[in-house]
């Protein structure tokens, strides 16, 4: 996105950003800063909300999955206090339900991990009736049955095979995929 076509920054420019990937934190803080916002970072679901209960942000990134819990939490904290503030849900293990939840909550928009700044942004700053365009690198098929896959096994403490029950799926299989490297 070039200058010439970006949306204008309002006068409020308070952005904060919410993820436990400390190097991936840093690296979306510098490239916001650089794009006009005054990013304010946080590390934990209690650092979030004690931000948004302090000094709600006119916009805000959040992850989803978070060390000390969910990320929905700093948003609904964040909606509490700045029912016109502009919030972008990020999150490794997209999936319908969770952006459904994070729509209800309030929500602007819902964005798969890896995001980049331009995303991030057209995001933040897309009217409310206009859809965002297309991202120019999206998961492949693979990949996204992948994450999915990953989300289950983890959910199911690592059981393959529990987590082989709940995806209607041969143990053995599963152990094949598992032990592959993830797609691109």
């Amino acid at each position: 996105m070039s200058e010439a076509e970006a949306p204008e920054l309002g006068d409020d420019r308070s952005l904060l950003l919410v993820d436990d990937d400390d190097s991936f934190l840093k690296r979306l803080a510098r490239a916001m800063e650089k794009r006009g916002f005054d990013v304010e970072t946080a590390d934990s679901v209690a650092a979030g909300r004690a931000i948004a209960t302090a000094r709600p942000p006119a916009y805000a990134v959040v992850d989803l999955r978070l060390d000390d819990g969910n990320g929905l939490d700093v948003v609904e904290a964040i909606r509490e206090r700045r029912p016109d503030s502009r919030v972008v849900v990020l999150t490794g293990y997209g999936a319908i339900a969770t952006a459904v939840a994070a729509v209800k909550i309030g929500a602007t928009d819902y964005l798969s991990k890896p995001a980049d700044a331009n995303d991030v942004t057209a995001a933040l700053l897309a009217s409310g009736d206009a859809l965002p365009p297309p991202p120019e690198n999206p998961m492949s098929a693979d990949r996204v049955r992948w994450e999915h896959i990953q989300r289950v096994y983890e959910q199911c403490d690592r059981n393959v095979s529990e987590t082989a029950r709940r995806l209607n799926m041969h143990r053995r299989t599963l152990q094949r995929i598992l032990a592959k490297r993830s797609p691109r």
